[in-house]
């Protein structure tokens, strides 16, 4: 069974690519993981697609990070240690063509392991972005570190730590930078195709050697900061145990500004 769509108009060179998982919010799970990272690296052959809008189907949210189920094994030693997200994304595939974001309901967690590596981000007026990992006894540390290409550091630094507690608001998310463009409900998809569309009608050379370069502004700075994530979160995250009885124990109440 498919956990990853894919849907191409060949006449604007638009591939929409969906998380097709909305049983489970969209979470990943190892299979998703495998699909994800055949899909961007087929999209590297296709020259038929010039722009990509990657979604989340059902409504409820885009993605809600790693699903709780999946079983990552790990060697023991903690200079190992494997983090199956940072596959997920386009640039980790080697894709330079431009994806956007299409951003609807929880957007949280893992999720900004995708979003991170999409050249912009769309949203419904509905959409929210959090980060439970201090919550639950984890270290965010890939996902801050992403985010914080984004966001003023304030703004990303209150997210991460205000974990489960607070919701980032399609509209603040828009103020601070993290999402260029809030539409109505249930738009956002719609609203990223037609910007997809216009990128795709342009020189694709132009548009994938643009993309290249606005990473390598970035890719320096990440590549630094992730070199330290293993080990932080090595020494900060809870055995699994604790974080699995903070999980279990979690309460629907939040806020979102």
């Amino acid at each position: 069974m498919n956990t990853v769509l894919v849907d191409v108009d060949e006449g604007t060179g638009v591939a929409v690519v969906t998380l097709d998982r909305p049983e489970r919010l969209n979470a990943i799970d190892l299979e998703m993981v495998r699909e994800l990272g055949g899909v961007w690296r087929e999209l590297r052959f296709d020259d038929s697609v010039r722009a990509v809008v990657l979604a989340g189907s059902g409504g409820r949210a885009f993605c809600t990070g790693i699903d709780r189920d999946a079983v990552v094994p790990q060697p023991s030693s903690p200079y190992m240690q494997d983090d199956p997200l940072l596959g997920v994304g386009p640039k980790g595939n080697g894709l330079w063509k431009p994806v956007v974001a299409a951003v609807e309901g929880m957007a949280c967690g893992g999720a900004f392991y995708l979003l991170g590596e999409c050249e912009f981000v769309v949203a419904g007026a509905d959409a929210t972005f959090f980060d439970p990992h201090t919550t639950y006894g984890m270290v965010s540390a890939y996902e801050s570190m992403l985010m914080a290409q984004r966001m003023p550091y304030g703004e990303v630094a209150r997210m991460v730590l205000m974990g489960g507690v607070e919701r980032l608001s399609a509209r603040r998310a828009y103020e601070v930078g993290l999402v260029s463009e809030v539409t109505e409900p249930g738009a956002a998809l719609a609203a990223a195709t037609d910007c997809a569309a216009v990128i795709a009608g342009c020189p694709a050379r132009a548009v994938q050697g643009t993309v290249r370069a606005v990473w390598a502004a970035r890719e320096a700075s990440l590549a630094q900061a992730f070199a330290q994530a293993p080990h932080l979160i090595s020494l900060g995250n809870l055995p699994a145990a604790r974080q699995a009885e903070l999980f279990a124990a979690r309460r629907a109440r939040f806020r979102t500004r």
